[in-house]
């Protein structure tokens, strides 16, 4: 099995070539983001909220708190133990991180298929960042056969909730036709939505160009009719 710190490269290097990032959280892609005071805090309430609404406060909170702060502190082995309880008790948030710690092997031995558990398990409660990094999993074979069919479906829940990621490799796919019809008004679409919710950074310049690369493939008409997409898909959400 390769290393840790080789496979979080790899995968840092196969997003980067997509505009994509693994782990499109508030906890970052295979480099990982470690927030302090106030952006931990806006995320910690805004977990305790969601805990709340499903009945998952209490023990499940304090463990995916006490998880959470050691993700954040470098401490994965504490993070994975602490996660795990949680997780098995459906808390998404939790299931969504543990899914990370085995993508990339922190903390735990790096297992693509056990990411691809928990992944799914958030996944189908709607978490569009578990929903993106399901895609992945499937665009690229990792734990899974390669299937960019099932990677489009996770793509789309997440680019449906807003997911620049996931817009972004949704374009590509329509792009190439991979998995889904190839269909350059909508890559258009996609990209023209991914530039928008992107940071201004080097995401939102990929998406920029990719958009321009596929309104160069579009006829006038089509263009228009691109354009119109997706400012219907703006006015719906």
């Amino acid at each position: 099995m390769a290393k840790p710190s080789r496979v979080r490269r790899s995968i840092n290097n196969q997003y980067s070539r997509g505009g994509a990032n693994p782990i499109d959280i508030h906890v970052g892609a295979g480099r990982v983001r470690r927030f302090g005071s106030p952006a931990a805090n806006i995320i910690k309430r805004a977990a305790l909220t969601s805990a709340l609404l499903i009945g998952l406060a209490g023990p499940a909170w304090a463990d995916f708190e006490k998880g959470f702060n050691a993700f954040t502190r470098g401490e994965y082995a504490m993070a994975a133990r602490a996660l795990r309880p949680p997780a098995e008790q459906g808390h998404a948030r939790a299931q969504f991180v543990l899914g990370y710690l085995y993508q990339v092997g922190q903390g735990v031995p790096q297992d693509f298929a056990e990411a691809e558990k928990w992944y799914r398990k958030a996944a189908e409660q709607g978490n569009a960042k578990a929903q993106y990094n399901l895609g992945v999993l499937n665009h690229y074979g990792w734990g899974v056969p390669q299937d960019h069919a099932e990677a489009a479906k996770w793509y789309r829940k997440a680019a449906q909730q807003g997911n620049a990621h996931a817009q972004n490799s949704l374009g590509v796919l329509r792009w190439k036709g991979h998995g889904i019809a190839q269909d350059y008004a909508k890559a258009y679409k996609w990209f023209s939505l991914a530039a928008v919710s992107f940071a201004a950074g080097a995401h939102r310049d990929r998406a920029v160009k990719s958009r321009n690369a596929m309104a160069e493939k579009l006829t006038p008409a089509k263009l228009t009719e691109a354009e119109r997409l997706t400012r219907q898909w703006k006015q719906q959400k």
